[in-house]
């Protein structure tokens, strides 16, 4: 049995587990310990008090996840002021391996190890993923992460994009004057201006202008609460038209990637969704795809419920770059 370091960060948290990998390459995680990124000066900080709280001492292999693009001498969040210089991981942190991926190639990592009972079915055949081919992965947050994964059997490879800054189409006159509201505040309106946590308000106040009511200001916490519980109607019909929108998304992705061997929406908010998608607007747009609509029925549609798809995903991408090491 091995032991290693995971550790999911983004703009908010810093999420520390210690993984263990088996011999046959199968992961367990044990208790994961949440910090807050404004508490700590530096990712070593941070290091130092999750070492602190394990009793002084770490394995001396780390998996990290990190929310913004990976790469090139330094590492910079999208969300968060710290920065990592991965030349120095090593003698910083008194580690000898490490690895190093993008939060959403993480989750597609997580896709391709997870469990079947960790999925939940939202449209398409009630099947389970393809062991063979390519697998879409997105999920609405704070933006939009996108990934896809190529799998043919026990093999896998996870590739990171940037598809969720890709044009956004409207379908139909409302999305049209969601476009034209977001226009007035960006020049270039990608997906993730209306496939994300904040795209709730805009939404909200285009409907409402559509109807000449006055609105006032609401956190977007607030709304999807307001929205998903039905105690706002102007709030919930936000979020349908935002599932309406995330299946034509997921249709586009699908197929950009090749993504036939089934799509996976993942994320916080995604999770948020899961009794909401299966019963909304998502599954007619997901296969409203023209000459394509056949073929956009055949692929699986799921949610991945798994606790910890971050650290989990950068464990199984330790494995998978270093492989198990005793």
């Amino acid at each position: 049995m091995t032991e290693l370091v995971a550790v999911d960060v983004g703009g908010t948290h810093a999420r520390f587990v210690i993984a263990s990998v088996a011999a046959d390459g199968s992961l367990t995680l044990g208790e994961p310990e949440t910090l807050h990124t404004r508490d700590h000066a530096s990712f070593q900080t941070a290091w130092e008090d999750f070492r602190l709280r394990q009793g002084g001492s770490l394995p001396p292999r780390v998996a990290l996840s990190v929310a913004g693009p990976v790469g090139g001498e330094v590492i910079r969040f999208t969300n968060n002021p710290w920065i990592i210089r991965p030349s120095l991981m090593q003698s910083k942190l008194g580690v000898d391996k490490f690895t190093i991926v993008n939060d959403f190639a993480a989750v597609a990592h997580a896709v391709a190890r997870a469990a079947e009972d960790q999925f939940v079915h939202v449209t398409g055949p009630d099947r389970p993923l393809a062991a063979e081919g390519t697998i879409s992965v997105l999920g609405p947050g704070t933006g939009l992460g996108v990934a896809h994964l190529w799998r043919s059997g026990s093999t896998y490879r996870v590739t990171a994009t940037e598809g969720g800054h890709v044009d956004f189409a409207p379908l139909d006159s409302i999305e049209d004057a969601i476009l034209a509201r977001l226009r007035r505040s960006h020049n270039r309106v990608s997906i993730e201006r209306v496939v994300s946590g904040p795209a709730i308000g805009p939404i909200r106040q285009t409907l409402a202008a559509m109807e000449g009511r006055a609105l006032t200001e609401e956190d977007d916490v607030t709304l999807w609460t307001r929205g998903l519980e039905d105690k706002d109607s102007l709030a919930a019909t936000a979020v349908d038209r935002f599932c309406l929108s995330l299946g034509s998304v997921a249709g586009d992705i699908a197929l950009s990637q090749g993504g036939f061997g089934g799509v996976v929406i993942a994320g916080g908010l995604g999770y948020r969704l899961r009794d909401h998608l299966p019963r909304s607007g998502f599954a007619e747009r997901f296969r409203a795809k023209g000459r394509f609509a056949e073929l956009m029925g055949t692929i699986p549609v799921k949610l991945i419920v798994h606790p910890q798809p971050g650290l989990f995903g950068a464990a199984a991408a330790f494995v998978a770059e270093h492989g198990v090491a005793q």
